[in-house]
């Protein structure tokens, strides 16, 4: 069975969940508010019964790291660890994700390009959607072709925030 370690941080953004193993790898990021989501993905990634949920402050220093990350320390999150289960195609675009340099967007179109599968944009925001660690696999980076802000679970305006928060909109 998979120890699931859990801490909830203060956000600007509000209340944010972070889950990793006992290696602390992150396998989920998700925003209070979505706590069923985030559970729902959980089940789907590791079977229900196949984790135990356990609280514990700080794990591996990674709320800390995130808390950095809010507080300015934009590169931070290139330095946390992922282990994320998903469809092989996910972890691509995952992956794919975590590419994107801070401050910088792709349409899912252009994604879908570089990941040498034209044509295959709504593909690319299905697995975007599927994203378990939200802001560390920054699918907040995504945008529609016309430049729109389109399709972040946690909200399009958590998304705009974490776009300026990036330096990619300006005030």
């Amino acid at each position: 069975m998979l120890t699931i370690l859990e801490d909830k941080i203060a956000t600007p953004l509000g209340p944010l969940w972070i889950l990793c193993d006992e290696q602390y790898h992150l396998r989920a990021v998700e925003w209070e508010e979505h706590s069923n989501r985030m559970e729902a993905l959980l089940n789907i990634h590791y079977r229900p019964g196949g984790y135990r949920r356990v609280a514990c402050a700080n794990p591996g220093g990674l709320s800390a790291k995130l808390q950095d990350y809010f507080d300015g320390d934009l590169q931070v999150i290139e330095t946390l660890p992922t282990a994320t289960a998903g469809t092989p195609f996910q972890r691509e675009v995952w992956k794919a994700l975590r590419a994107i340099p801070c401050g910088q967007i792709l349409s899912y179109g252009q994604l879908a390009i570089q990941l040498g599968r034209a044509g295959a944009a709504r593909a690319v925001g299905a697995a975007n959607g599927s994203n378990p660690v939200s802001i560390v696999v920054p699918c907040h980076r995504v945008i529609g072709s016309r430049g729109t802000l389109t399709g972040y679970a946690g909200g399009v305006t958590r998304k705009e925030w974490l776009l300026r928060h990036e330096g990619y909109l300006l005030l």
